[in-house]
């Protein structure tokens, strides 16, 4: 099968720091693939050069098989990739509903010029239904009148993924979705994610909770200083050297390996 996301031999640097070095990676349809790592090893740049919010010095990225490397963030959701922050900021004067309506960046800059009146009001009807059932599937209409930057910092990461969502893309990218979140709206956070899954939503996850890993990731790739060094199962992490190397040291990936070697 075709991979959806080919990032081929990715590389960025931020002065004299090498950020990324010849990262490679997929994610094919129908996979959550889980990106772990220690704090610095280039996850958050990773998403970013991927969806455009940075320049890649090197290497190319391919979504459906096109080449996006050098396309803008607004143009690569159109092409079918949407992401959320790990923070994210919510305008302070905008309501939940009227933040999620703008972000349906699809006819942005055309409707005035290029729809006729009635075609316009149509495709503003549509949006609003469509703002309408996610903010419903996501459990916000209850505060969809509310002030989006009063919002509780769970409830701002499920509506940054209605705002993701309201492009309908095939590749949603979510950078740690649910630290920091109280246990309820985790909850909540993970039956979404395995619901889009199941609508033929793919997605590449940054995230550190382990349990979250087992319980939502189909696949796992771990990058340390900036290189891949495993893609594995989520139940294979615990025992894989160069996970523990990374997490922990040498000498702690040397020392779990140690009673496999005596037993041979």
């Amino acid at each position: 099968m075709a991979a959806l996301l080919d990032v081929q031999d990715l590389s960025k640097a931020f002065g004299g720091n090498q950020v990324l070095q010849g990262v490679s990676l997929q994610v094919r349809p129908g996979e959550i693939v889980g990106l772990l790592g220690p704090n610095g090893s280039g996850k958050s740049t990773l998403l970013n050069v991927a969806s455009g919010f940075a320049p890649a010095d090197g290497g190319r990225v391919l979504l459906q098989e096109q080449d996006i490397t050098r396309l803008p963030a607004h143009r690569i959701v159109r092409h079918g990739m949407a992401r959320t922050f790990q923070l994210p900021s919510m305008p302070s004067r905008m309501s939940v509903l009227e933040v999620t309506l703008a972000a349906d960046t699809r006819h942005h800059g055309v409707w005035s010029t290029l729809l006729r009146p009635g075609a316009l009001r149509q495709a503003e009807a549509q949006a609003l239904t469509r703002a309408h059932q996610l903010l419903d599937e996501l459990l916000l209409t209850p505060v969809k009148q509310n002030a989006a930057a009063a919002l509780s910092g769970g409830q701002k990461k499920l509506l940054s993924i209605a705002c993701a969502l309201m492009g309908e893309p095939r590749l949603l990218m979510l950078d740690e979705p649910t630290a920091g979140v109280h246990p309820n709206l985790r909850r909540d956070i993970v039956q979404t994610l395995k619901r889009l899954r199941q609508q033929g939503i793919s997605q590449l996850i940054v995230e550190h909770d382990m349990h979250f890993v087992r319980e939502v990731c189909t696949r796992c790739v771990v990058l340390d200083r900036g290189q891949i060094v495993a893609d594995c199962r989520p139940d294979e992490l615990a025992s894989h050297p160069q996970v523990i190397e990374a997490y922990l040291g040498r000498q702690a990936a040397a020392a779990a390996q140690a009673p496999t070697a005596k037993a041979a």
